[in-house]
């Protein structure tokens, strides 16, 4: 009878050939590329959804003069050409729930100058109208469906613009494993891959929820990321080595 050969154990075996012709393939490429040179043997660049993307026409460029004008006198110039600390207020939708109101004390870890409002059946006119009487610069309100924070909505005072974003993932601090605590030191702030006109209004909005001068003795930092139309948030803290 012929011998029969489990399908996982030939699978092994397939990629285990692969593998090795793989590592042939490359091991020529190096010893042609240590005989020819660089120009003659190109390193091989693998293929992304973002390198394989069209050239993208809403780029805006750090020489575009029109494009800077407008960001000198857009509605969020005031907190640049000043040094005040940005007053926010952070609150919910109404009768939110015990997981809305987590991110909302989440948020004032990782935003200096964040007072939270218990906002109950109170119009979000009458939110706005009292934020800016008391001189709040921004609002950040946390939606909730289903008893779970599902979207939040930013607001710059007192002329807009608004944005609003949904959650799609969401991690609390007690859920990351070794979490680091922690302090009032002013963050770092960093802003990546905001090239488009709405992109730079979007960043200039994050900015204007932060102080200007951090203070880098607290190591803290917080990085938005933008990657596919998704804005990925992360609060850390890094370690200060010296290695000798």
């Amino acid at each position: 009878m012929p011998e029969t050969r489990k399908p996982r154990k030939r699978g092994l075996e397939i990629r285990a050939e692969k593998d090795k012709e793989k590592r042939e393939r490359r091991k020529k490429r190096e010893e042609e590329r240590e005989k020819h040179g660089e120009e003659a043997v190109p390193k091989q660049v693998p293929k992304t959804i973002e390198s394989m993307q069209e050239p993208d026409e809403t780029y805006v460029y750090s020489d575009d003069e029109e494009v800077l004008d407008d960001l000198v006198n857009d509605e969020m110039s005031e907190h640049f050409k000043s040094e005040l600390v940005p007053k926010v207020l952070v609150t919910t939708s109404p009768r939110a729930k015990l997981r809305t109101w987590k991110l909302c004390f989440e948020l004032k870890k990782c935003i200096p100058g964040v007072e939270i409002y218990s906002r109950k059946n109170v119009a979000m006119k009458r939110v706005v109208k009292q934020a800016i009487e008391h001189n709040f610069t921004d609002i950040i309100v946390v939606h909730e469906d289903r008893k779970r924070p599902n979207g939040i909505a930013l607001i710059h005072l007192p002329e807009g613009p608004t944005a609003y974003f949904k959650i799609n993932s969401l991690k609390y601090t007690k859920e990351i494993k070794d979490a680091g605590e922690s302090t009032d030191h002013y963050p770092e702030i960093i802003l990546n891959n905001f090239r488009t006109r709405v992109g730079k209004t979007i960043s200039r909005m994050f900015e204007c929820l932060f102080p200007q001068k951090p203070d880098f003795i607290g190591r803290r930092v917080i990085t938005l990321h933008n990657q596919r139309d998704y804005v990925f948030f992360r609060h850390h803290r890094y370690d200060n080595l010296l290695y000798v």
